[in-house]
């Protein structure tokens, strides 16, 4: 009996020992075949997949490397300030992606025609979570995708990267 309790305690909360973990679905979705990728301890995997083979990118602070990698040539994106710098970079001119009041822009640009994207809370549908729409769109077609959860600002950048360069 003294070791049976220790091991059923350990049972009921080994679920609240393992991190978080947010799916993004396409568009409008929730059905499970509709996962384009997962979010769990600072890596972004291939669908609903938490298997080390199917880490598309893992996030370390504000670097996003390829893969599982560790190695500071296979940083895709480095995150500063709401921008997304192309590589290990930090040079102003090479700002993919700024982010700036729920809306992701074009490299530093403020135009409206350069928002690629805009976020939009998804509890107005009843829905925990956020929405991702094409441009300035709120239409329901232009849903791009559908995040379960929140994310920080390295693991938004590496989801909108896995879902447009790598899908």
């Amino acid at each position: 009996m003294k070791t049976l309790l220790p091991l059923l305690s350990l049972l009921l909360f080994l679920p609240a020992l393992a991190g978080k973990e947010v799916k993004v679905y396409k568009g409008d979705s929730r059905y499970v075949s509709d996962i384009l990728c997962t979010v769990r301890d600072g890596k972004v995997y291939q669908g609903r997949s938490t298997y080390s083979s199917d880490i598309l990118l893992r996030i370390d602070g504000n670097d996003i490397y390829r893969k599982n990698s560790t190695y500071r040539s296979d940083i895709v994106l480095t995150i500063r300030d709401g921008a997304a710098y192309e590589g290990r970079s930090t040079y102003r001119s090479d700002i993919l992606w700024t982010l700036r009041d729920g809306s992701l822009y074009k490299g530093t640009s403020t135009y409206r025609s350069d928002i690629l994207a805009h976020l939009q809370d998804a509890s107005r549908n009843g829905r925990p979570g956020r929405e991702v729409f094409r441009g300035t769109s709120t239409y329901r077609s232009d849903l791009l995708f559908t995040i379960d959860g929140s994310l920080t600002l390295p693991e938004f950048m590496a989801v909108w990267y896995a879902v447009n360069y790598i899908y």
